[in-house]
Formats: structure tokens, sequence, C-alpha cells
């Protein structure tokens, strides 16, 4: 196959970027058929039932492709190895579901919570509770303040569930349990994806999505990454590709450059920005905007 293809165990998604539509579809198509073909000839099968189109991008009517013998229609949202894909590139309704999953989850912990002491409750609330906003948070970190805030409360429930406590305030809860909001997390992971490309010890993806800055000069307001130049806020400040660079400059130099990643990891999970740049962080006044 001449296209791009993303491979993970039995999950097989060709791709196609270009801003001809017709020349995506047709190339999908052509490629589609020769996977269809290798199938074939291996004595395999492929389920037309589980095929599906998704497109990024501006386009004016509904869109289909023949993969075989089958039509397939194009679909608003797929889910692929556990993650909902718009295609709007959102992530709302993937999160959607995992805050509905994870209050499931809640509310189990909540009938059984007499029967468990601290220590076991605690446990549960961090593997089978916690662990839901865990799993791959870099492909959908810029969401919505809606949906910061239904996470966040989940997350106070949590907590007041665990230490029996309904007085006290989610930021004092957090100090207490030694931990931080989800989206803090996130930033954390992000910061040690960045530690890895900066040390060369990273994914090539990764690699070519942060650029080392090869500025010969050497100045206070330096940067190690390259900072994209943006024009818009959902493709470009609310951004892995700007973000990171920008939230790398905002960690202290004591930690950043520590000699291992062992190290970095321990230091960073107790960190947080005092200014965090995204949109989430900020604050917002109504009829004023974000400041």
């Amino acid at each position: 196959m001449s296209c791009d293809v993303c491979n993970f165990a039995d999950d097989t998604t060709p791709y196609v970027c270009n801003k001809n539509l017709d020349f995506v579809i047709s190339k999908l198509e052509e490629q589609s058929n020769i996977a269809i073909n290798w199938f074939e000839n291996n004595y395999m099968k492929m389920n037309s039932d589980k095929c599906h189109l998704l497109i990024s991008g501006h386009k004016y009517e509904q869109i289909w492709a023949k993969i075989g013998n089958d039509i397939i229609w194009e679909t608003s949202s797929v889910k692929l190895l556990g993650k909902t894909i718009d295609n709007e590139l959102k992530f709302d309704e993937h999160l959607k579901s995992v805050c509905l999953k994870a209050n499931r989850k809640l509310s189990a912990l909540t009938r059984i919570r007499k029967y468990l002491d601290f220590n076991k409750t605690r446990i549960l609330f961090k593997g089978f509770f916690e662990s839901q906003f865990r799993y791959c948070p870099l492909t959908c970190m810029f969401y919505s303040r809606q949906t910061n805030n239904k996470i966040n409360h989940l997350h106070e429930r949590a907590l007041r569930l665990v230490y029996g406590d309904y007085f006290t305030t989610f930021e004092e809860l957090l100090e207490r349990d030694g931990s931080f909001t989800i989206h803090h997390y996130n930033i954390q992971t992000l910061c040690i994806e960045l530690y890895k490309v900066y040390n060369n010890s990273a994914p090539s993806i990764l690699s070519e999505l942060f650029k080392r800055n090869s500025n010969p000069y050497n100045t206070r307001l330096k940067s190690d990454f390259v900072i994209p130049k943006v024009n818009t806020v959902l493709k470009g400040t609310n951004s892995i590709r700007y973000y990171g660079p920008v939230i790398w400059n905002l960690i202290p130099s004591e930690i950043k450059y520590v000699d291992s990643l062992e190290t970095f990891k321990s230091e960073i999970r107790k960190w947080k920005p005092s200014k965090c740049p995204c949109r989430i962080c900020k604050n917002y006044i109504p009829s004023i905007g974000f400041l």
C-alpha cells in the first residue's frame, strides 16, 4: 500500500491527507482494494460492517466510498482503539462517554464504601476511577471549559467519598490527597514526553511534532523548542504542537535539565504551572473575555 497506514494488532486504518477531496476518496478506495486482495490471497475476509469512513475538513455534502463491493458512508465519529474520534477532532463525544463511565464506577464505589477501610478505598479510587481519564490523555487534553468542570465535579465527588470530607474545598482535598486535577495531570504527562524529545529518547512521531530549536544564538529568551506561529485558537493555540513548547518554557530549570527520566518524572509530578496559558486555566469574565 502506498498510502499511510496506522496498524495496531488487528486494527488497520489507512488514511490520506490532501486538499482535494476527490483525490482522498479515490486514493482510499484504491488502497483499500489492495488490502482486500491481500486478505483474499491469504484466505481471509474483510468484515465490511466494521469499516468506517471519517473525513475531517470542510465539505458541503455527505461523502461515501466504494470499498470492494460495499458502499461505506461517511460517519461523524468512530471509535478507534478505545477513543471516539469525531470529524472535527474535538473529542467532546469521547469525554462525555468517559465521564459517564467514571460516574458509574463512582456509584459502584459509593455502594461498597462502608465495607472498606481507607487504604482499600483509595486504591480503588486510583485504579477504578482516576484511570478512566488517564488513557491516551494527550490526544484530547484541549477540551472545553464545560467538560473540564464536569470532570472536576466527578473528581471532587470521588475525593469526598474517599476522605469522608464534605466541607473543605476541592483544592484542599487535592492537597490532602497529594494529587492534581486531571487537566494538570495531562500537562505533567505532556512535559514528560517533551523531556524525552529533548533528550532524543522519544518516538519519531513526537520528534517530528516538537522541533528542537537550532538557533545558534545563546540568549536568555531562547526556547529549547520551536514555537510555531499560529493564527487561530482551535488549531493554533489549542494544539499540542504550539502548547508543548510554551509549557516547557514554564518548567523550572532545576527540573527540566535533570540527568535521568525517572528523576524528571518524580519532580514533574509535584509541579504545576502557576500561570498556565491555556483557555481552561485562564479566568473568564462575561462580556469581556479571557484574562
